[in-house]
């Protein structure tokens, strides 16, 4: 395995080749892209692992230059530099796809620790839904391959496509954290009516399935996300 490569989009020439020059030294194999358009031709000429953009840029700003990169791959991690800590982009950057974001001015260090994290979650997620479908939650088993969940050998019910990843996604972490976040990333991505009130349909929807087994239910953690748990 060869060094990761990465494309960072950056409009300011000098902390560009500050940060181009640091993340070379730290083994990563980096082209810098000086605006959104140019970052966007070197994205679909080339192969890239992750993705840096600025969000403020002439010509084509960070957020649509995701929306672009994310509609021919969506699995390539992103993450976003903004000036700004404004909720509003933090949502924003979420909804084009972002997988992680950082503000302006940062600690290298911190990014680098922030691209390891996500590289290496990614390998964990990409081995775990390679090997794992089939998942048992309490009295219920579900295929995610299928997407049939089933309860006690009744008849399977059918879940939609977003009721299946977001189940799955629960029982990887059964009793454990799910954050939020991830759930929003990874499954509500490309949709423009981003929003948690969404995904808590899709919690109350998946709550009415499992009714069927009392000793299993779908914990809210206040501002953190949610905890699928087996009493």
């Amino acid at each position: 395995m060869g060094n990761t490569r990465v494309l960072l989009v950056e409009d300011d020439p000098n902390f560009g080749t500050v940060l181009k020059d640091y993340l070379t030294l730290n083994d990563y194999d980096v082209t810098h892209a000086k605006d959104g358009l140019e970052g966007l031709i070197m994205f679909k000429n080339n192969e890239f692992d992750m993705c840096i953009l600025d969000v403020m840029m002439p010509r084509k700003d960070g957020f649509s230059l995701a929306k672009d990169i994310r509609s021919t791959n969506s699995e390539v991690p992103i993450i976003f530099l903004t000036a700004k800590t404004m909720k509003e982009d933090v949502l924003k950057g979420y909804q084009a796809g972002a997988d992680d974001y950082l503000n302006k001015p940062f600690d290298s260090e911190v990014l680098l620790y922030k691209m390891k994290a996500i590289l290496q979650r990614n390998e964990n997620e990409k081995s775990t839904e390679e090997e794992t479908f089939e998942f048992t939650i309490g009295k219920f088993h579900l295929n995610s391959k299928l997407r049939h969940l089933t309860l006690d050998g009744a008849e399977p019910v059918k879940l939609s496509p977003k009721e299946n990843k977001l189940l799955k996604m629960l029982a990887v972490h059964k009793n454990d954290l799910m954050p939020r976040e991830l759930a929003l990333t990874k499954i509500w991505r490309d949709d423009n009516y981003f929003t948690s009130r969404s995904m808590d349909v899709y919690i109350a929807k998946l709550r009415k399935y499992l009714k069927g087994d009392e000793n299993v239910e779908i914990l809210n953690i206040h501002g953190e996300g949610f905890r699928l748990i087996e009493n």
